[in-house]
């Protein structure tokens, strides 16, 4: 009877912890809309090749240390771009395909892309300054 009143009280106070901030880890955060997984070709296709807006993407892979630097601060700005901006992350491994056709030799290597055609590129981490940078030139800012 004391643990069931005992559960009784616990469960019956407020949320507290990491997952209980105002349900943030299970919501979706304006950057988390901007940034998307491609899962095959024709996603690829119509979500990068075919967008409207300029789509910056991100070749990774897991085992990647640097990627694993580069990805999250990349994120962070194109999500500062409030939508003028997108951003495809297409993991080597599961689509090499992609990965040949873009020229992908290391990774991280970060196109620009514009109208399905690259007109940016870079290899390796950048500082946040450069990767502002890299927007900008992007979105014609």
């Amino acid at each position: 009877m004391a643990q069931r009143l005992a559960l009784q009280r616990l469960l019956s106070l407020p949320a507290r912890g990491p997952l209980a901030s105002h349900g943030r880890a299970f919501g979706t955060s304006a950057g988390r809309r901007s940034t998307f997984n491609v899962q095959d070709g024709s996603d690829f296709q119509d979500r990068v090749v075919n967008s409207p807006k300029p789509v910056v993407v991100d070749f990774h892979a897991q085992w990647c240390g640097p990627c694993k630097i580069l990805g999250p601060r990349l994120e962070k700005l194109v999500a500062k771009q409030e939508g003028k901006v997108l951003m495809a992350k297409v993991d080597i491994d599961d689509h090499t395909d992609l990965a040949i056709e873009y020229e992908v030799s290391a990774v991280p290597t970060v196109l620009a892309m514009k109208n399905g055609d690259v007109v940016d590129k870079f290899v390796g981490v950048k500082d946040e300054d450069q990767l502002e940078a890299f927007l900008k030139k992007l979105i014609g800012a």
